[in-house]
């Protein structure tokens, strides 16, 4: 059996318990270790094989898990964040589904929420965005042009961007274009969640430059939208005036 864990997004105690429960239970355990926190492996016994995948290439992995399913062994593949977001975890399944070997996804919490928390911001604001795209820049791995950055930031909705650090001045120059204006808030997130987690607070033309001063060059995300604003309307779900399926309205009198 093949376990797909998802590391949450840095601090060691923000695993679920089911993946606390399935590290503490491995035979095998093949690591994300250029973004995975090595203080995870903590929770793995002592007699535990333990692989870094960043040294590894996908046939590697796939030897690993398919000789360790031979000798009824259960193998982790612990991921960054959640599984599904930009994991490259669909090509290992389908090679396991070849192999006829079983797997499971347990979901982590994704970098993304671990920098909301960090900023102690809501993604969806009334009246300021409800929809929050998720994407990146294309670099090594080219993106759909009609997702490209320009397209997407015309929606003016919450942009929670990955991996596109290193590529901060052409990334700004694309939210202008598409229609951010240059004083509209973003954050750059560096490490959310782990002990050296840096933030740094700026706008959409000083991306670039502020991470310049910062020396952040990767493993950041960049938050974009008047959500880390100051202004917005109340929710309706706990107004006073609105009547709700556990809740009457209350009469102004």
């Amino acid at each position: 059996m093949v376990n797909f864990v998802g590391a949450s997004c840095g601090a060691a105690d923000l695993i679920t318990l089911r993946g606390k429960s399935l590290l503490e239970n491995a035979d095998v355990i093949i690591y994300a270790g250029s973004l995975v926190n090595p203080e995870l492996l903590d929770y793995a016994r002592k007699d535990c094989e333990i692989y870094n995948s960043a040294y590894m290439t996908l046939d590697d992995v796939i030897t690993v898990m398919e000789n360790a399913e031979k000798q009824q062994k259960m193998t982790v593949r612990l991921h960054t964040g959640d599984p599904s977001i930009y994991g490259a975890i669909r090509e290992q399944m389908d090679r396991l589904d070849s192999l006829h070997i079983p797997y499971a996804v347990c979901p982590g919490v994704s970098a993304m929420f671990g920098a909301s928390a960090s900023l102690k911001a809501e993604y969806t604001l009334p009246d300021v965005s409800q929809t929050v795209i998720i994407t990146r820049r294309g670099g090594k791995t080219p993106v759909p042009e009609k997702e490209n950055i320009v397209s997407l930031a015309r929606h003016q909705a919450t942009m929670v961007i990955f991996l596109s650090t290193s590529m901060l001045q052409e990334l700004s120059k694309e939210l202008l274009q598409g229609g951010y204006s240059e004083n509209t808030p973003c954050a750059i997130v560096y490490k959310a969640t782990w002990q050296d987690e840096k933030i740094c607070r700026c706008t959409v033309s000083t991306l670039f430059q502020t991470a310049l001063e910062n020396h952040i060059t990767k493993t950041a995300l960049i938050c974009v939208g008047d959500f880390l604003g100051n202004h917005y309307s109340l929710s309706k779900l706990y107004d006073k005036h609105f009547t709700t399926e556990y809740r009457k309205a209350e009469n102004d009198n």
